[in-house]
């Protein structure tokens, strides 16, 4: 199948199935949230709920209904908010961690992780609901502010709490750059704090998080942004180089950087020649910084990165090399359909073994922003294609 046939059929996928049972089954009209999780039979699960599932469901269902998809999208993504901030919402002004299916809180603590996908939240409710702007401007803009009075590290990017703990992460950091990009181009916000906050963040990447010799991103760290002692600052996630190199071809094209847009290639070289196992053509999850493999179980979520990552690469190049993107684009939308093949139409696999079994599991809600953002993402190139 060719890349535009893999688009018209993951658009099927996610309009008539995907979008219907997460909306009707992953939504619990009694609580009024998202569930965790939905089982292999198509009923959703009692287990505890993660606070970051809420609002990267509610960027889901804004982000469906603002491209068009008929569905009852408006009052999951009111409710989902709502839910968010009654259940997880501290008189500090962030959101805790956790809690059980019956919205008590059982985790209040802080994770800048968490906070990242609230603002990015904040930035899609915007635009879609007209009559929110003006309170999403200012909660977003209390967020942001709240977090750079909390935790700003004292040279560049961000401390994981306060009192600061280590090791520092560049994860969180990656999902507060997208909701950086997403949040200075909404009408209405405070498009100089937001442009001022994306650009330290990719400064703080391509300086600190990527090996200077190797062009790898690490994931953990010092307190002075080196690599954190031991085995745990080797780690370099495969999934990771391809969605911080979408995030660098983003912002480089924006602001016109042509070294985040050699980082972003060097990155994605990584992930595809030393993160994809064969023969299951799959990238796994984990690599140490000498390129050998850690970790071969393939996750779900990096094989829509790969795809995001080889689809907008294939749309800012030309000619031989565009052709390599959109061979890469056909096999890492080979690896995500794999994941979606499952005895109810709409859910997904989240964990395959090195044998190329599949763990039998519920599928985790936390998997659909990213598989919604691929779908649309491998449209939105084409388009440009």
């Amino acid at each position: 199948m060719d890349i535009a046939g893999f688009s018209e059929k993951l658009n099927d996928w996610l309009a008539h199935a995907a979008l219907p049972i997460w909306r009707d089954k992953g939504f619990d009209p009694s609580s009024g949230g998202f569930v965790e999780t939905i089982d292999m039979v198509g009923q959703p699960t009692r287990t505890n709920r993660r606070s970051r599932v809420q609002p990267r469901q509610v960027y889901c269902f804004a982000e469906a209904g603002r491209r068009g998809w008929p569905g009852d999208w408006q009052s999951v993504a009111q409710a989902g908010i709502a839910y968010f901030d009654r259940v997880y919402l501290q008189p500090s002004g962030f959101y805790g961690a956790l809690a059980d299916a019956d919205g008590n809180l059982i985790d209040p603590s802080f994770d800048l992780y968490n906070q990242a996908f609230a603002l990015l939240s904040f930035a899609y409710l915007a635009t879609v609901f007209p009559d929110r702007k003006a309170e999403m401007i200012l909660r977003s803009n209390a967020l942001r502010e709240k977090l750079e009075a909390h935790c700003k590290h004292p040279s560049i990017g961000f401390e994981e709490d306060n009192p600061p703990r280590l090791p520092l992460c560049s994860n969180p950091h990656m999902h507060l750059f997208e909701a950086c990009l997403a949040s200075e181009e909404v009408e209405g916000f405070d498009t100089v704090a937001w442009t001022n906050l994306a650009d330290e963040i990719a400064a703080l990447c391509m300086d600190h998080f990527i090996d200077a010799e190797t062009g790898a991103l690490r994931e953990f760290f010092d307190h002075d942004w080196s690599p954190m002692p031991g085995d745990k600052g080797r780690i370099v996630e495969p999934g990771h180089q391809f969605e911080w190199a979408w995030l660098l071809l983003r912002w480089g094209e924006r602001r016109g950087n042509a070294d985040a847009l050699v980082k972003a290639r060097r990155l994605f070289e990584i992930g595809e020649q030393y993160g994809i196992a064969q023969p299951r053509d799959v990238a796994v999850m984990t690599l140490l910084d000498d390129f050998s493999v850690a970790d071969p179980i393939a996750r779900l979520w990096p094989q829509t990165e790969w795809l995001k990552a080889a689809i907008r690469f294939a749309a800012l190049t030309r000619g031989e090399e565009r052709e390599r993107y959109l061979r890469s684009s056909v096999r890492a939308a080979t690896a995500l359909a794999r994941f979606l093949d499952t005895p109810v139409k709409g859910l997904w696999r989240d964990k395959q073994k090195a044998d190329g079994s599949f763990v039998d599991e519920p599928a985790p809600a936390s998997s659909f922003y990213h598989i919604l953002c691929a779908v649309y993402e491998l449209d939105d190139c084409l388009k440009r294609l």
